[in-house]
């Protein structure tokens, strides 16, 4: 398996009630492996771990905030046993936004965890929202599939003052190969609330495909939080209702809709 690749694609919204709402973005991802990111480190001019540069992706941008260098890929490990996962994965490849001039929010960062073998055994979705906090789902990968992996999950964390929290997360994923393709669909006891889907199509990981990343999407991570909040103005307008937010550890499973 390669160590890194690049994704150049878009990230499409769609909200279907009590509104009509969407929104499209160009963006692109870093696929890399997360125990190798020294390696991958040294062989680029324009990206760097755990050091500022044109590109480049911290320790701490992820997981608990105080994880040191090296330590990703034992905190995603720990996660899995946690679950109750037995096998332990060979390689883990981290999908998300680098920081670009220092800077970076990743609403939704994506593990995909592999066995020696090549099969994908779980997939972590690490969530971030703008109050700072972090929230994971791990999801084994279970039984055969075709191209499309198909996995479901509670909503447990607040993400958006748009959303209430009794909701159920359906996720659709083709994982990475020379396309990858990510769809969230958020589900409420009325059916479908809003699908969030991201695809794109792989390019190599090297300086030149850096380059023209930093021409074609310039300054994306810093758009992609102003993006977050002009589309919450835009839904605030639309007269959706506002939902406070909670912190997630005040937030109790009897109580969701808070």
């Amino acid at each position: 398996m390669n160590t890194a690749d690049l994704y150049f694609g878009e990230v499409v919204h769609k909200r279907k009630r009590p509104r009509k709402h969407r929104l499209r973005y160009r963006v692109f991802s870093i696929l890399v492996d997360i125990d190798q990111l020294d390696k991958i480190s040294s062989r680029s001019r324009l990206f760097s771990y755990n050091k500022w540069n044109l590109f480049s992706i911290f320790d701490r941008d992820f997981g608990t905030k105080n994880l040191k260098k090296g330590e990703m890929g034992h905190w995603v490990r720990n996660l899995l046993k946690k679950a109750g996962q037995e096998e332990e994965p060979h390689q883990i490849k981290l999908l998300c936004y680098p920081r670009v001039l220092g800077y970076v929010f990743n609403p939704l960062s994506v593990y995909f965890c592999y066995a020696e073998s090549g099969k994908l055994l779980s997939i972590v979705y690490e969530v971030h929202n703008t109050f700072g906090e972090r929230h994971t789902y791990v999801i084994e990968v279970k039984g055969s599939f075709d191209s499309i992996i198909r996995q479901t999950e509670e909503k447990k964390f607040y993400v958006s003052p748009f959303i209430e929290m009794n909701c159920q997360y359906k996720f659709r994923v083709q994982p990475p190969g020379e396309l990858v393709r990510i769809v969230m669909r958020v589900e409420d006891s009325e059916g479908l609330l809003m699908a969030a889907s991201f695809k794109a199509r792989k390019r190599p990981f090297n300086d030149l495909s850096l380059a023209k990343a930093f021409i074609y999407f310039p300054l994306m991570t810093m758009k992609v939080i102003i993006g977050i909040h002009w589309e919450a103005l835009r839904l605030y307008l639309k007269n959706i209702p506002y939902i406070k937010f909670t912190p997630t550890s005040k937030v109790k499973l009897s109580d969701k809709s808070k």
